[in-house]
């Protein structure tokens, strides 16, 4: 039996007031006029340039609901591929919760609910990214090689034991259903990588530990993603505004405050955490 919107919401728990205003849609949704971008959303090969297509056909979409209606259609006509390749259904259902996930993270930032990751989640919709326990992992290329590219959702568990578990699932997935990329390395570019953050860690940290796992091959002190995972916030926000809750937003703020930043780095998994020993 196919995958249907109704169900897909809940699976992965979509937001009551969320489902409300895509039902609302259904009956003025005209798919049939992006039939084409919608096939070639679910590809992996031709998913970007769809959704910028979507995009210029929904520009007068203030909340993005259209998009989203369109990539929850996407997800749900991906499912059938699922099945085909007999990936479990609960790594389809963890990948597609994604999309609960970042309306959460969205009130958080904006104080209300709105469709602001379509840039992201053509990925979970065309098969270019997993969430394989705590970590999600892409398809992605680093100097014309092909690599896995983990990711580190908001909600990860990154304590040692979660992390190794994590990545030892990974490495039995794409063995069993993408064996092309069973010997790729595996490579995370994010904020919790930068050298920056190691004087403001205790040694018992989860993101010390995470680090140590990869050899940082470079890093960019231009990004500031780290405000908006760290603290909630836009990236042009007041630095004195900053919430100082954790004692890691306390550090950071402070260190932006005296003229410095976080930045965050590109790393390549190390050889030895390959075998899969717990750092």
């Amino acid at each position: 039996m196919g995958m249907t919107q109704e169900k897909l919401y809940n699976l992965i728990q979509l937001q009551p007031e969320i489902i409300q205003k895509l039902k609302l849609m259904d009956s003025h949704m005209n798919m049939k006029a992006v039939e084409n971008e919608l096939n070639q959303m679910v590809d992996r090969k031709s998913s970007w340039e769809a959704y910028q297509r979507l995009k210029t056909i929904f520009q007068e979409d203030e909340e993005h609901l259209r998009m989203l209606y369109c990539q929850l259609e996407c997800a749900c006509r991906i499912y059938e591929k699922y099945v085909e390749k007999n990936i479990p259904v609960n790594i389809y259902i963890d990948t597609m919760k994604c999309f609960t996930r970042f309306m959460e993270e969205c009130k958080k930032k904006n104080g209300r609910m709105f469709f602001d990751r379509g840039w992201w989640t053509y990925r979970q919709v065309s098969m270019s990214l997993f969430r394989i326990g705590a970590l999600e992992y892409e398809f992605k290329e680093y100097n014309r090689e092909n690599v896995i590219a983990v990711h580190i959702p908001s909600d990860a568990d990154l304590s040692p034991a979660s992390v190794s578990q994590s990545m030892e699932q990974a490495e039995k997935f794409f063995k069993a259903y993408y064996s092309d990329y069973q010997f790729c390395k595996y490579t995370c570019n994010s904020w919790l990588l930068s050298p920056v953050l190691k004087p403001l860690l205790s040694r018992e940290s989860n993101i010390l530990s995470f680090q140590e796992r990869f050899d940082i091959i470079e890093e960019n002190q231009d990004d500031k993603e780290f405000l908006e995972w760290l603290f909630q916030a836009p990236a042009d926000t007041e630095y004195s505004n900053l919430p100082s809750v954790t004692s890691l937003q306390k550090r950071v703020k402070t260190l932006l405050q005296n003229g410095r930043t976080v930045g965050s780095a590109y790393g390549i998994l190390k050889k030895r955490c390959r075998n899969w020993i717990k750092v």
